[in-house]
């Protein structure tokens, strides 16, 4: 592929965890760093999930992780617009908090506030919307261990104490708190006994008590959430879906946006609308960066083919014009994605 992730602070033994986060044994944090999209997408372990890069300019993300035995705490930092498809694999649940706000990001097309996280079980798919220099704190829970905190510690059901909607109303106090706590733990900070060796792994112990603090926190962040309703897929984001289905059901041709409003029944102001609501950008903005994508993909998995035979797959029938295109979005031209593969 385009890099191989530079991993410091642990060895290849120390980052072997399962699809819910499971720990190594050192407890040590991994940091990533990725120059790709779609390698910044795979250095996250036990997820599946697709980046697809909305702005132009060479792509940069900081992945630390810190694998413990029942979760995964990570903090996650990205340079570009990114539309994240994602889905935590098997019986864990996924709690994001954004930490950078100029931007919000969205999570199935609503916005995530600054008082509030978002929150989904495993193998249920979601979209991510993340603004250019994006940093969140990520928590990945197996469920089992969910399930016995609340019934053994919090004295309650798992289901009563957790939401059913993407998007949790914690409250300001509440996420600064566990914000602070995931810096302590992923941002270097230490306490003064361990200021001698400060990336030391940590010991059952310390690895527990760093499980419960969490786990703590993550449940009174959720306080009262347990009653919202389920909240549908707003139509808005049903005919961005249609039209992104569209689009790659026919790659090999550029399709504009009088035909998506032929093909899904609607005028180009409410296409508009839809784009501007769910992904922040206009239909062709986001259409050609969507091939973009695909053809980047493809150039990077490839063991044979040309730059050619990507572009035509993908709709560009203009070689020169595609060529830089695909410098402008990625930062490097297509014959050096596909010499790199």
């Amino acid at each position: 592929m385009n890099e191989t992730a530079e991993r410091t602070e642990a060895t290849a033994e120390d980052t072997q965890c399962n699809a819910q986060g499971a720990a190594v044994p050192a407890g040590r944090p991994v940091v990533s760093v990725a120059h790709d999209a779609d390698e910044q997408a795979r250095n996250l372990v036990g997820w599946r999930q697709t980046y697809d890069q909305l702005a132009a300019g060479r792509f940069c993300g900081l992945l630390t992780e810190l694998p413990l035995d029942a979760m995964k705490v990570f903090r996650e930092t990205t340079s570009h617009t990114l539309r994240q498809a994602c889905e935590v694999r098997g019986d864990a649940y996924w709690f994001g908090i954004p930490v950078a706000r100029e931007g919000h990001a969205r999570i199935d097309a609503q916005p995530i506030a600054a008082d509030a996280f978002a929150l989904r079980p495993g193998n249920v798919e979601f979209e991510l919307l993340t603004p250019a220099q994006f940093s969140i704190y990520g928590v990945v829970v197996r469920g089992d261990v969910l399930r016995h905190y609340a019934a053994s510690v919090e004295r309650t059901s798992l289901e009563e104490r957790m939401a059913r909607t993407p998007i949790v109303q914690a409250g300001a106090a509440r996420i600064e708190r566990l914000c602070a706590l995931l810096a302590k733990r992923l941002d270097g900070e230490h306490d003064h006994a361990h200021a001698d060796a400060p990336h030391a792994p940590l010991s059952d112990f310390e690895r527990n008590e760093v499980q419960a603090e969490v786990l703590a926190a993550l449940f009174d962040a959720c306080v009262g959430s347990g009653s919202e309703a389920v909240e549908h897929i707003s139509r808005r984001r049903w005919i961005v879906e249609q039209a992104r289905d569209y689009v790659l059901a026919h790659r090999a041709r550029p399709v504009g946006v009088p035909e998506l409003c032929e093909q899904l029944h609607v005028s180009r102001r409410t296409l508009q609308y839809c784009f501007q609501d769910v992904l922040g950008m206009a239909p062709a903005t986001y259409l050609r960066a969507l091939r973009l994508n695909g053809a980047r993909r493809d150039l990077c998995g490839r063991a044979a083919g040309s730059v050619q035979d990507v572009a035509a797959a993908w709709g560009f029938w203009h070689l020169s014009q595609f060529s830089a295109d695909y410098r402008r979005m990625f930062g490097m031209r297509p014959s050096e994605a596909l010499r790199a593969a």
